[in-house]
């Protein structure tokens, strides 16, 4: 066998290998996650570690449901999500398509302005934000936690549906507007229906920002009125750190953005790489 022939055999092994190792590295933490999640509290403490639960129990779930405020922090995670989802498409779909249609001045700024603003650490962001909110004594409104939300999500959603929007030839808008269909019209009817991947696979990935945002929840609201992931930290008291009821919140925290995403999984692989064609 010549070398010629080794040679991408012996790559092919190695990028299995590689794939392997990343995907277990991957999922092997959220499968402890949710092993430890039907492990009984006996099984959890001992220093004899198993792989999976030798005794399935739902006792951590039921110690989850029944933590206090579960169901207003649910609430509120579920309000701020979805609001910030729906806005955050709306606003920057509108946005992308005037940066990907249209030459106006200060539109290559702007395009920078958007990339820098998402490379801003949210640390950074989040004193400022606590200070300014508070003189203006809008702490603990859950509006307002919508409304800093958006202004995280916003550059990564007007960045990613503008690839969209250029992916698409401008040729189809400008074949509708010479039969007669207005600008408007053209976008609507042509290139809208057109965008129905970009725009899902952009709901996909601004919901799960917003669903597990945690600091700016933890600093605007006040305890006992955030959002899910805040409420997991209740799991750790003074007497020490009920693991189980942890993994088993954590567990359902993650499984409305898994659902979420497995039901999209086709449009979600479709919209990036017609994102990924023009960026």
């Amino acid at each position: 066998m010549s070398s010629r022939a080794v040679r991408p055999r012996r790559g092919t092994v190695a990028a299995n290998v590689t794939g392997v190792i990343v995907f277990v590295l991957f999922v092997f933490p959220v499968y402890w996650m949710v092993a430890t999640a039907f492990k009984p509290a006996g099984d959890i403490r001992t220093f004899n570690i198993t792989l999976y639960p030798h005794t399935v129990t739902l006792e951590n779930f039921r110690t989850a449901f029944h933590a206090a405020g579960f169901w207003t922090f649910l609430r509120n995670s579920l309000v701020v999500s979805s609001s910030v989802t729906v806005l955050a498409v709306l606003v920057a779909l509108l946005a992308a398509t005037a940066v990907a249609r249209f030459r106006f001045r200060g539109r290559k700024a702007y395009l920078l302005v958007i990339l820098i603003v998402q490379m801003v650490p949210l640390e950074a962001l989040v004193i400022p934000m606590y200070l300014t909110l508070r003189d203006a004594d809008l702490l603990n409104i859950v509006p307002v936690l919508i409304a800093t939300y958006m202004a995280t999500v916003l550059p990564f959603t007007v960045w990613t549906l503008r690839g969209f929007v250029q992916a698409l030839p401008v040729e189809l808008e400008e074949a509708a507007m010479i039969d007669g269909a207005s600008r408007w019209g053209a976008f609507w009817r042509i290139t809208f229906p057109l965008m129905g991947p970009g725009l899902v696979a952009t709901s996909v990935f601004a919901f799960m920002q917003a669903w597990n945002e945690f600091i700016l929840a933890l600093t605007l609201m006040e305890q006992g009125n955030q959002t899910l992931p805040v409420w997991l930290g209740t799991f750790k008291t003074a007497q020490g750190t009920d693991w189980g009821g942890l993994m088993a919140g954590s567990t359902l925290v993650a499984i409305p953005v898994v659902v979420f995403a497995v039901v999209l999984q086709g449009r979600i692989a479709t919209g990036a790489a017609a994102g990924a064609v023009k960026g």
